[in-house]
């Protein structure tokens, strides 16, 4: 079973993003196990924002909510796209 680390390595992977898990208002340890790693060949498109990719991930993995981040480690807001937030990980670099 994967840990919480691995699940948000690999959906850093795939997204371009980074997530936190989220239960109970509180961030899950890295160590805790999940059932199964996330499951998507593709990054969400870019025309989607911060909100449609959270309830995605609830989808998969119920009971948990999500922080998403931008580059600088600041909470992205739900309206912002996809798109700007992976731009955010670019300009960084």
């Amino acid at each position: 079973m994967p840990t919480v680390a691995y699940v948000e390595k690999t959906i850093f992977e795939i997204e371009g993003v980074r997530v936190d898990f989220v239960k109970n208002g509180k961030n899950v340890r890295s160590e805790v196990d999940l059932p199964y790693n996330y499951n998507a060949k593709y990054a969400t498109m870019n025309s989607a924002n911060v909100s449609f990719l959270k309830e995605k991930l609830k989808k998969q993995y119920p009971g948990y909510d999500f922080i998403v981040y931008n580059y600088n480690g600041e909470i992205a807001r739900g309206n912002v796209l996809l798109a700007n937030l992976r731009d955010t990980y670019l300009k960084e670099t």
